[in-house]
């Protein structure tokens, strides 16, 4: 059986298009998605944790039907004014996001806890640099909560409206990923890591989803490697690699050794077949043939199938 790796049909023909200067790069936007993690002790032994993921629905134009992580685009105005801070210094996380100040910094991490408030419910923040908001229900939080996705209300201002602190400690910065350039939508997304806050539980509040599951990262990519869950390769990637740790707690002590150089698709001319890569990730690499036609798959990965 193919396995579920998201791969449009139209790519062969945007490939060759950038590779003979018809089709000019876009420039990426800066983005966000949050690896939720909670401890899950059913099932047999000690599997370790589950990480909260959701289905992008098929009509979207972007991975439709595919499985990701919350996660969206950067917000110029967070990056505006100082927000409430809690955890290591912006000049810190500037440093392991690889950004030149300490303004970019804000804005990405603010991006990662918007968008895991947006799209799952859960807050990363609280009064204080100890605590944490347990409770996001009710119609004023939902008021908030759709103005931030309408755009109507910056986070940084959310944030300032509640008297809140961002709690970047409960976050740790564990890749980043760079859509290929032949994408007509481009993201240079930073993933992160982070455990279920106590007391708050997560809800499909996304429009853009049909369903949300928590599930083990190693039953997910397994289901990846079996064709029945459709995902993009960063996403199949960082589940993997998630696939070792037997707590959320031990996944995030170990994300301070995780590689944020940039991943970045490749695609170049072996013979007569262009041949699509992901450096360091040999198991996404792609044949097509120049003539046209549908993408062979490479020998010995059973990558044909069709998938944030």
């Amino acid at each position: 059986m193919s396995n579920g790796q998201w791969y449009p049909p139209e790519w062969p023909a945007r490939i060759r298009a950038l590779a003979s200067g018809e089709l000019t790069a876009v420039s990426p936007r800066r983005a966000a998605t949050v690896m939720l993690l909670r401890d899950d002790t059913s099932g047999p032994g000690t599997a370790g944790p589950s990480v909260h993921m959701l289905r992008r629905r098929t009509s979207m134009a972007f991975a439709g039907g595919a499985y990701a992580y919350p996660g969206g685009g950067v917000d110029p105005r967070d990056d505006d004014h100082l927000v409430g801070w809690a955890g290591p210094s912006l000049e810190t996380w500037a440093v392991r996001l690889g950004v030149g100040s300490a303004a970019e910094a804000q804005a990405v991490v603010c991006a990662a806890v918007r968008e895991t408030y947006e799209e799952a419910g859960v807050l990363l923040a609280g009064p204080t640099a100890g605590t944490v908001v347990s409770d996001t229900t009710g119609a004023d939080w939902e008021a908030d909560r759709q103005a931030l996705v309408d755009r109507e209300l910056s986070f940084a201002d959310f944030l300032d409206r509640r008297g809140l602190v961002l709690r970047s400690d409960l976050l740790a910065a564990w890749a980043r990923w760079i859509t290929p350039a032949f994408e007509p939508r481009r993201y240079d997304t930073w993933f992160f890591v982070a455990a279920l806050p106590e007391g708050q539980r997560t809800r499909n509040a996304s429009t853009e989803a049909d369903r949300t599951v928590w599930i083990r990262p190693g039953d997910a990519a397994d289901g990846y490697d079996k064709g029945e869950l459709l995902m993009m390769p960063p996403t199949v990637a960082t589940l993997r690699a998630l696939r070792p740790y037997g707590t959320a707690a031990e996944a995030l002590k170990a994300a301070d050794a995780q590689n944020l150089a940039p991943v970045l698709a490749e695609a170049r001319m072996e013979g007569d077949e262009l041949v699509l890569s992901w450096p360091g990730h040999d198991e996404f690499t792609k044949h097509v043939p120049t003539a046209g036609g549908p993408a062979s798959p490479p020998a010995g990965t059973g990558m044909d199938g069709n998938p944030s």
